[in-house]
């Protein structure tokens, strides 16, 4: 089974090969323990999926015998953020440094070299990547690219990711493309199961994310307007990440009519989020950018096909027409006409929830992902 003239699973082979991808080759490895820092912006147990990827990598580092010290900054706006090279400096006694690329602005001046150790960029995505006027990404863009040549290697989310930081700077550093953990919940569904719940009606539309506007949302909020059959939408994530975009699409489902059918359930996790993934038919996350989008291959484990966007890193997991859909970022038409398509057709609707599920089945799994990254940092302090 192909789309573009490639098989569903065309890169994942790929992303295997990427897990030795570094500028050097990695060596055969004595038993060693580091000492590792990693800087982050506020808790580790923040739900999303950046997050989840620190969070498994440091289970994982420490289960190997590592010690690894989070330095945690506090959340505010970016132009506080960018105060902190007046004060902050780098910690001491580590063999190696992890520093989570979206803490970019706080950390150019510490990094200024010598280094008293490898620093290692752990890059989800760029900032100046995301959907704004281009002025604001050329500002952003500015001390964004300092801090990327401020550090001693990468670990980049998706193959997307380093080619915008790659097309950004000339980059000649070690990197290794690690892709994210998106086993933690395993294969939940059988393909029996997916046909008994594909003629289960209202049609169960299901939004994962922390909502804010990247998100897209209200693009999805404009596209089921447009519906006129019956459905159900979920909408799970984080209130609070925007309050102000997370109340304007409140009283957008109230002045659209959907509030009996649109539910906000806040953030979930474990068991919660595990009944509404089996319950929904469709996962639709149309965001402006993704630097990889881990939610979309979650919901596959779950049998469901997903729907993003053409900008960012989902088309490395959604196969167009396969596993779900990629519309251009803001068409809620293109969205509309798709959530009818398999709404009505639900012999299509089993396909694709088939396909998304051999998908998830092809994914390398996190313990494979993480011993690269570790083999990766190992070789960064010789």
């Amino acid at each position: 089974m192909k789309t573009h003239g490639q098989p569903i699973g065309s890169n994942v082979e790929s992303q295997r090969s990427d897990l030795q991808s570094s500028t050097f080759d990695l060596q055969p490895l004595t038993f060693s323990h580091m000492k590792i820092g990693l800087i982050i912006y506020g808790s580790l147990d923040t739900l999303s999926g950046g997050y989840l990827y620190d969070r498994k990598l440091v289970e994982y580092l420490r289960a190997q015998g590592d010690t690894v010290e989070i330095i945690s900054l506090p959340w505010r706006n970016y132009a506080a953020h960018l105060t902190d090279n007046f004060t902050f400096k780098l910690p001491s006694n580590l063999d190696i440094l992890i520093q989570d690329e979206l803490n970019h602005p706080s950390l150019i001046n510490a990094n200024r070299k010598p280094h008293p150790y490898p620093i290692i960029s752990l890059v989800h995505h760029l900032r100046c990547s995301e959907l704004r006027a281009k002025w604001q990404n050329d500002l952003y863009r500015i001390p964004e690219k300092k801090y990327l040549q401020s550090v001693d290697g990468f670990i980049f989310n998706s193959q997307t990711t380093k080619s915008v930081v790659n097309g950004l700077m000339e980059n000649g550093k070690p990197s290794i493309v690690a892709y994210p953990p998106t086993d933690r919940f395993g294969e939940r569904v059988t393909e029996d199961e997916i046909k008994t719940r594909a003629a289960e009606n209202p049609f169960r539309i299901l939004f994962l994310g922390n909502v804010m506007e990247r998100k897209g949302l209200h693009v999805l909020l404009e596209a089921l307007r447009l519906l006129t059959f019956n459905f159900q939408f979920d909408i799970i994530g984080s209130l609070t990440t925007e309050p102000e975009y997370a109340k304007a699409m409140q009283n957008q489902i109230a002045a659209n009519g959907l509030s009996s059918v649109a539910h906000f359930h806040n953030a979930l996790n474990n068991e919660p989020l595990t009944e509404k993934l089996q319950r929904a038919h469709l996962l639709v996350v149309p965001s402006s950018y993704e630097g990889f989008g881990i939610v979309y291959l979650e919901g596959m484990g779950f049998g469901l096909p997903a729907i993003g966007t053409t900008a960012g890193a989902a088309s490395e997991i959604i196969a167009d027409g396969e596993t779900g859909y990629l519309i251009p970022p803001e068409d809620s038409a293109t969205l509309a006409a798709h959530l009818t398509h398999l709404a009505s057709d639900r012999d299509a609707l089993i396909r694709m929830s088939t396909n998304a599920l051999h998908r998830y089945r092809q994914q390398p799994k996190w313990e494979q992902t993480a011993k690269s990254i570790r083999e990766f940092l190992l070789n960064m302090t010789r």
